[in-house]
């Protein structure tokens, strides 16, 4: 099965336009301060228009209030709902209603004991996402250029939909999609020359490496 393929903490043009021709399936706006993928609600919905319709579109916030979201929401008009922080089920649920909108729950993971987070979001969530936890000093919950265990990933339960994020690049992202059964994968830090700076050389290679490990594995199959 096809992957998904999420870019995401898009700012300019030509990152989004070079995402979505190579093949992207989601395209992620990143709504965090701290984070150097920060942008602007207006000009992440004026980047949106260049193609919506043709990718979904997603939000990526970090305990957000319903200001903050309806914000969002207003100018950017996604289609998904990202919750990269502390929301709770009830939370979850709350921003489902008040808005329509699907949400994809993010956990970060270091070893197996923080799987055990997930089941109370089972049937909550729509999508989960499961990213690297950030290493030691570092104020982004996500984006941090690190992997996790993906092994880790085969104690989870099978009816849980779940993107692979942390650290995908070029080099990796064949032995990510091998080793696990995400249904989607997660690249940001990955596709960057520097933080924050999309490359479009560096799009390309991840989308290339993609299609070849889905040949190989059609090889082998």
């Amino acid at each position: 099965m096809k992957p998904d393929i999420k870019i995401c903490g898009l700012k300019t043009p030509e990152a989004v336009d070079r995402a979505v021709a190579r093949g992207a399936t989601h395209i992620g706006f990143i709504f965090f301060r701290k984070s150097p993928r920060n942008i602007e609600p207006d000009i992440a919905g004026e980047l949106a228009d260049r193609v919506r319709g043709r990718v979904k579109i997603v939000a990526v916030t970090v305990d957000a209030d319903d200001e903050e979201l309806d914000d969002i929401v207003s100018l950017l008009r996604p289609d998904i709902l990202q919750f990269h922080g502390h929301e709770s089920p009830e939370r979850i649920l709350h921003a489902k209603a008040l808005y329509g909108l699907p949400v994809m729950k993010v956990f970060s993971v270091r070893e197996a004991a923080d799987l055990d987070r997930v089941g109370p979001f089972i049937g909550v969530a729509d999508r989960f996402l499961f990213d690297a936890k950030a290493p030691a000093g570092s104020e982004l919950p996500g984006g941090n250029g690190v992997s996790f265990d993906w092994s880790l990933m085969a104690s989870l339960d099978e009816s849980v939909d779940y993107m692979l994020s942390g650290g995908l690049n070029k080099d990796n992202v064949a032995l990510a999609l091998a080793s696990t059964r995400a249904s989607g994968i997660d690249a940001s830090s990955g596709v960057e020359c520097a933080p924050g700076v999309k490359d479009p050389g560096m799009i390309d290679a991840f989308f290339d490496a993609v299609a070849e490990a889905r040949l190989q594995k059609a090889r082998r199959e």
